[in-house]
């Protein structure tokens, strides 16, 4: 059975947006509760600097209706850091955080590292041994974003492979684009809006998206979020994709 194609934008705080996605006089509170009718995914962001309280995770999950899925980027203190096999309190600390709070709502992990990052092979394995695979009885799907090219070589695709973890997909001229079905689902973030065009991305190159989005998602769900480039586009991208499938 082929996936469901989750689409989206990177937060839902971003005072541009207001006039612009959200309708004037809309009132701040409400506005996930908005974002999340007019999307079908958010990747959580505030969860790279900071942690939240589970009484915030619910309130998340009691504002999107059924079938709303939210992706959850990973604490850099997890990401961040010379020897990642370290990386086994910080990790634990931002699993407990409350995730499970979000239920049937929590998407994929998304585990940011930065461009500095090489691959070293022993490090990166000891790194994904340390990832859980559930929380409170939740299972858990975690996706690999990295940001060098040492990344691009068949080893980590392979270490990826084996411990189902999708390897985050980058539309972006600086990050390596790399597309391996490694995982049961895929992971994309576009970040090549323009300011000047107001789908942000223009028609024809949607319709390519979209088009590639239905071929991913015949192995498994899909999640593609619009991040990044011209931010205040992001939102009407998202919605233009999600016509075109």
């Amino acid at each position: 059975m082929p996936g469901k194609v989750h689409i989206g934008i990177g937060g839902w705080t971003f005072e541009p947006w207001r006039g612009v996605f959200y309708p004037d006089g809309l009132a701040q509170k409400k506005e996930l509760e908005f974002a999340a009718q007019a999307l079908t995914s958010i990747e959580i962001n505030g969860t790279y600097y900071s942690t939240f309280k589970p009484a915030s995770w619910s309130k998340w999950r009691s504002e999107t209706p059924d079938g709303f899925v939210f992706s959850v980027k990973a604490s850099r203190y997890c990401t961040n850091r010379r020897v990642l096999t370290e990386a086994s309190e910080s990790i634990t600390r931002f699993i407990t955080q409350g995730l499970s709070m979000l239920g049937d709502r929590l998407g994929p992990i998304n585990w940011q590292f930065m461009g500095t990052k090489k691959f070293d092979a022993e490090d990166f394995e000891g790194f994904l041994k340390l990832l859980p695979r559930e929380v409170d009885g939740l299972k858990l799907r975690h996706a690999l974003e990295v940001r060098s090219p040492t990344f691009v070589d068949k080893k980590f695709y392979d270490l990826a492979k084996r411990y189902n973890a999708a390897i985050v997909f980058a539309d972006d001229a600086d990050f390596p684009e790399i597309d391996e079905p490694t995982a049961d689902f895929t992971y994309a973030r576009l970040m090549r809006t323009k300011e000047n065009v107001k789908t942000g991305y223009a028609g024809p190159d949607l319709d390519k998206w979209a088009k590639r989005a239905k071929a991913w998602a015949k192995r498994g769900d899909v999640f593609i979020y619009f991040i990044s480039g011209a931010k205040v586009r992001a939102p009407a991208a998202a919605q233009a994709l999600i016509e075109r499938v």
